[in-house]
């Protein structure tokens, strides 16, 4: 197989190197150095253009600071040894000769930041008759860029590569940009961006080209460099998906602290818990951002806001809770809370109180309503001249009734109705305490002894007046215990006119800081349109296929 193919490419038109090509090759490189700077006079400055065409962002590290691109250093310069007669050759303009075997300028990164200062992928370089070289190697460079993280994620960053010659000086080689007019050092598109691939996460707003000379003091020659600036925009979209939203979605959860019941005793534990959710996001952004202690980033600076606010809401909260399990066991409300929180505050604040329908509770105007256990101390107006002052006076506040100084106080309707027609006409007055006992019972028009038998009612009348002391007993139990359960019930109101309060303010907190933290960033009303796509081929090649697609369909 091996013998056969041998026999067949001498057959294949143009298969014979070029004899004219080898022999020019030979003739300009047999004796040539490439050790030595290719002047004529030693006193001559060599020329060296140079220009980047940037094929790939790779990376951006915000971390180390460090940019990772994919370039093509593209070099010219004018070699005189390396010129030649194309009629004397055959017609051959051209040669494409190893880089290693002829002169080439030690450009170098400055800021370089990891690997290699210089072109480590030494491709063929290509000679012109007229002593022109041109040499476009391509390059992996890792260059050091400051971050600003003052605005991230909605930062634009600009980043630049410097690149000098390492020993020659000004006057030995002159470095100049391929686009530069010998007018000026400034050049608007220093990069090419003809073969650029559009990246995901930045846009490229500008590129332009400095040439700078600068003198040491250990020298007087100039040392010229070109600084090729890259200016980014970050694209937001994947920060605000996976960071902002749900940093705003976490700080108003803090507002909703203020809508949960005091009663459900979880306000404290939904506090800690965005506290902690915080902590996650915080931890997050040191892993993104530089450690750096120039500035604080604008999402630190969120989150650091929000943070706040959540502590804050939790020492609210907790003053909260304790105003809500208040009791008229161990505080006394104010007339002023009442009047502020109870009355004034609910209506500007759109709470509306449930009115009260329990019949037990009493009027406004203080008097009892009607009910069950009332009955008991409600006599009628004619019988209220039996009862004495202790007996129809109502005890004060949460105070037990005291007991009748006789047993004829607590004599009951029921009972008094039953002795027969003894009271069908107006009773005398009563007799005064430590009378005999027959008094009870005198004899009276329409009445005897025979009707009513005193060895009876002594004991009915004990028995009558202590049920009826523990009735009122019980009632008066009842009414202190409703009034109690009223005080209790006002301040449960008081915190939860307290949380409506906090619940606006802290929503006013939220909304505002999330709109001048957020929207302080100058990149968000920046309408420059990005040139990457404007003058990458690779883009526009890629958008007339995307545009191409839905019209074949």
């Amino acid at each position: 197989m091996a013998m056969a193919m041998s026999c067949l490419v001498p057959a294949i038109p143009g298969a014979e190197a070029n004899p004219d090509a080898k022999r020019l090759y030979d003739d300009l490189l047999s004796n040539y150095n490439r050790l030595i700077r290719p002047v004529g006079n030693n006193s001559d400055r060599l020329t060296v253009k140079m220009g980047l065409r940037l094929s790939q962002l790779i990376d951006v590290n915000l971390k180390n600071q460090i940019m990772t691109t994919n370039v093509w250093v593209e070099q010219e310069w004018n070699d005189y040894k390396l010129k030649w007669n194309p009629d004397d050759y055959g017609g051959v303009d051209t040669l494409h000769v190893p880089s290693e075997h002829i002169w080439l300028p030690d450009i170098v990164l400055y800021n370089n930041a990891d690997g290699n200062y210089e072109v480590t992928i030494m491709t063929k370089a290509i000679l012109h008759h007229t002593g022109k070289v041109v040499w476009k190697p391509p390059a992996i460079y890792k260059s050091f860029c400051e971050i600003d993280v003052e605005y991230f994620p909605f930062d634009e960053q600009t980043c630049f590569m410097k690149f000098g010659s390492w020993t020659y000086d000004g006057y030995t080689v002159d470095l100049r940009h391929l686009q530069q007019s010998e007018d000026s050092n400034d050049i608007d598109l220093g990069i090419d961006l003809t073969d650029y691939y559009i990246s995901v996460e930045w846009d490229i707003i500008k590129v332009p080209a400095v040439r700078n000379e600068k003198f040491y003091i250990c020298c007087e020659e100039p040392y010229p460099d070109i600084m090729f600036y890259i200016t980014l925009r970050r694209k937001t979209l994947f920060y605000t998906v996976n960071l902002i939203i749900p940093c705003v979605g976490i700080s108003f959860l803090s507002v909703l602290v203020f809508y949960l019941p005091s009663d459900s005793g979880e306000k404290v534990s939904l506090s800690i818990s965005i506290l902690l959710s915080l902590t996650v996001f915080f931890l997050l952004l040191a892993e993104i951002i530089p450690p750096t202690s120039l500035t604080v980033p604008l999402l630190g600076k969120y989150l650091l806001f929000t943070m706040v606010l959540v502590t804050f809401s939790v020492v609210v909260t907790i003053a909260v809770l304790n105003v809500n399990f208040r009791s008229p066991v161990t505080h006394r409300m104010a007339k002023w809370v009442r009047v502020v929180f109870i009355q004034v505050l609910p209506k500007f604040l759109l709470i509306e109180r449930p009115k009260k329908d329990d019949p037990t509770e009493g009027d406004d105007d203080g008097k009892p309503s009607d009910g069950i256990l009332t009955d008991v101390f409600h006599l009628p107006a004619e019988m209220e001249k039996y009862m004495p002052y202790g007996a129809k006076r109502y005890s004060a506040d949460y105070d037990v009734p005291s007991v009748p100084t006789t047993r004829f106080d607590a004599a009951p309707i029921a009972v008094v109705a039953t002795m027969g027609p003894c009271f069908d006409e107006p009773h005398p007055a009563l007799p005064l305490p430590g009378a005999d006992d027959d008094l009870f019972s005198p004899a009276s028009p329409g009445c005897g002894h025979d009707d009513v038998s005193p060895t009876f009612e002594k004991p009915m009348i004990r028995e009558i007046e202590k049920t009826v002391e523990d009735a009122r007993f019980i009632a008066q139990h009842a009414k202190n215990k409703d009034k109690f359960e009223s005080v209790e019930e006002d301040w449960k109101y008081v915190a939860m006119v307290l949380d409506r309060i906090f619940l606006w303010l802290f929503t006013l907190a939220c909304v505002l800081g999330t709109a001048l933290i957020i929207l302080q960033a100058p990149s968000l009303y920046d309408t420059t349109k990005p040139i990457d796509i404007k003058y990458s081929k690779i883009a526009k090649k890629k958008m007339m296929l995307m545009n191409m697609g839905p019209e074949e369909d």
